[in-house]
């Protein structure tokens, strides 16, 4: 059997997850913004709660199209707060609306918002050697840098904890534990 962080459970969903997305470096624009979207809603959630929701975040949310997104009204965001398929949190709905138009704004000035996330980690992925995942950090100068400038820009519910679970979803900071067998691979 493979060793896994202790995180990934034992829920198909979860290891699937852990095993074949989380910590692997993300380069397209729109699933860095699927993840934007996925870690503010998950604030003050687990992040199990949110995967079980997530094809339910991908039709409500025009499969994570940002361009499409940035357009939502009113008549749409209250058709979200409806949806059973997603968090109803009026906050975080919002704020995916509102984040998306901040999205496109980084494209506009950077070209891609992948070639402006990048930016926070010195366009590399940073490697953690963690024995532990109590050995986890919630947030880290990076995370604090990256919520710094997101908020200057607009975006909402990208605190550096949000931040920080971002960056390890997305690839930025590999922070498998060092006997997990996806340390290594990604």
């Amino acid at each position: 059997m493979k060793q896994r962080c202790a995180w990934a459970g034992s829920r198909e969903d979860m290891r699937s997850y852990h095993d074949e997305e989380w910590g692997v470096p993300i380069r397209d624009d729109r699933r860095h913004f699927e993840f934007l979207i996925l870690e503010g809603a998950q604030a003050g959630l687990s992040w199990d709660t949110i995967l079980g929701k997530r094809e339910g975040y991908r039709e409500a949310f025009a499969g994570f199209d940002p361009v499409a997104v940035a357009r939502f009204g009113e008549s749409e965001l209250e058709a979200l707060l409806l949806n059973p398929g997603i968090v109803r949190n009026r906050l975080k709905v919002r704020s995916a609306v509102g984040n998306a138009r901040a999205f496109l704004d980084v494209q506009g000035e950077f070209g891609t918002f992948d070639e402006y996330i990048w930016r926070f980690t010195g366009g590399r992925t940073i490697r953690n050697a963690w024995a532990d995942m109590s050995e986890l950090p919630a947030e880290t100068e990076e995370s604090r840098a990256m919520s710094r400038d997101l908020k200057k820009r607009g975006f909402k519910f990208v605190g550096p904890t949000i931040c920080y679970a971002y960056m390890q979803a997305a690839g930025l900071v590999n922070d498998h534990t060092v006997d997990c067998f996806r340390y290594s691979q990604v």
